[in-house]
């Protein structure tokens, strides 16, 4: 498809370069042009073509077009558990509520739970998603299926998958200009053997690979792994030589001064998820501390039984406002700096640096904002705008790979959303009666 989309406010994400009135023509999958209006290029770019050069054109009516979020840390197919676990602490969350059910889950079924996500991502403005689940294969294809772009990341761990099925799915998934790649991951420390541990730290190794896991979410499990290791579970991971080609924590609430060390030597992403930590009472992450230390910190939803909503703009808006009360600071963490987190940031934490910003050759990943909505009048500082006051509800446009997904509140996947949901319910009431 040849999109052209003008009349429009643009946000780059580019270093330094402020909103400006333009237009952004698509070509196929990727950008082809980006410029303002005032541009002299840009009229004499527009005299050379003729009507039928585009497939579609759309006046974006001064609403804005900026890069999709990018989603670090979720489990997609956990939809099914969305206020069905609720209101318990994590350890008790996890064995008592989460296992059992997941232990009747099938591939049929996660294909079909992770397209209920794949909505309500689209929905948020989520061009990305970094992803780990029991079916890592089974994920892809309803993201493939739908047209969501998927970074895949193991759930290894002792009870699902295997050393050898991590390998076989990042050789698999990681192709050449596909919406789908993989990241080597695993669950965490505390639900995996040290042998276990040693193998995936000899795949990062032998592919000089960068390795992503949950990490120091608790209180607990940082105690529990000194007791068991001697040592908090990045120091010990670190001693295994898991991340000695990089890679990042999911959490990261409760990191002590070596572990935060750590994480610079290593130049590793901190993934926060401040509203499934919110929600278990895992705690508030140091995010602010994390900046002024120069780690570079990405934003993810987590799941929809964790958090329970799938929505960026909650998620960036805890970021700031969690981080000025940890700091009792309300000059502690910038509404723009945040909104790097939950794009370029992400972007770079999964790997995905063909899309993290909006420019000539970067892939077509770009959402559009009502700015004629009450909550973003009067537009004195649209990053400001859209961090405090911003919504799903401005999303009017999400588009991945040049193609429009999600518009005006329909959808564009191959499926209607009556049929997916229809599943999905289906779904709960069998695991419910098993």
């Amino acid at each position: 498809m040849n999109i052209r989309l003008y009349n429009a406010r643009i946000l780059t994400m580019e270093k330094n370069r402020p909103v400006f009135q333009g237009e952004i023509w698509v070509r196929n999958e990727k950008i082809s042009y980006i410029a303002a209006d005032d541009d002299p290029e840009t009229e004499e770019k527009k005299k050379a073509l003729s009507q039928d050069s585009w497939d579609m054109q759309i006046d974006c009516k001064g609403n804005l077009l900026m890069p999709g979020f990018k989603n670090a840390h979720t489990h997609s197919g956990m939809t099914f558990l969305r206020s069905m676990a609720d209101d318990l602490p994590l350890d008790k969350w996890l064995h008592e509520r989460v296992f059992p059910l997941e232990a009747k889950l099938t591939g049929d079924d996660i294909y079909h739970l992770s397209r209920l996500a794949i909505l309500e991502y689209l929905t948020s403005g989520i061009t990305s998603i970094f992803d780990m689940y029991l079916d890592t294969d089974a994920t892809a294809q309803a993201c493939l299926d739908m047209g969501m772009r998927c970074v895949l990341a193991s759930g290894l761990n002792n009870f699902t998958s295997s050393v050898e099925k991590l390998e076989e799915g990042y050789l698999k998934w990681n192709q050449k200009d596909s919406l789908i790649s993989c990241q080597l991951a695993f669950h965490a420390e505390y639900t995996c053997s040290k042998e276990l541990l040693e193998q995936v730290a000899g795949l990062a190794h032998k592919y000089k690979a960068p390795v992503y896991t949950h990490l120091a979410e608790t209180s607990k499990e940082v105690e529990a792994c000194r007791e068991r290791y001697g040592a908090t579970p990045a120091v010990f991971l670190d001693s295994l030589g898991m991340f000695d080609y990089g890679g990042g924590g999911y959490h990261c609430v409760h990191m002590s001064e070596e572990d935060v060390g750590i994480f610079r030597k290593n130049k590793m992403y901190v993934i926060t998820n401040p509203g499934s930590n919110t929600k278990l009472a895992s705690g508030i992450a140091p995010i602010a501390e994390y900046v002024r230390k120069k780690i570079p910190v990405a934003i993810g939803t987590d799941g929809p039984a964790s958090n329970n909503c799938l929505d960026m703009f909650r998620e960036m808006f805890l970021v700031t406002g969690l981080s000025k009360l940890k700091e009792m600071d309300a000059a502690s963490l910038d509404a723009l700096k945040v909104l790097e987190m939950a794009t370029v940031n992400g972007a770079k934490a999964m790997g995905l640096t063909s899309c993290d910003i909006l420019a000539e050759g970067k892939m077509a990943d770009i959402i559009m904002i009502d700015l004629n909505q009450p909550n973003m009048q009067p537009i004195h500082n649209i990053p400001k705008n859209l961090v405090y006051s911003g919504s799903k509800s401005n999303v009017c446009m999400t588009m991945i790979n040049g193609r429009i997904l999600y518009q005006n509140g329909e959808f564009n996947v191959g499926d209607s959303t009556e049929n997916i949901y229809a599943k999905c319910n289906q779904i709960v009431k069998r695991l419910l009666l098993q």
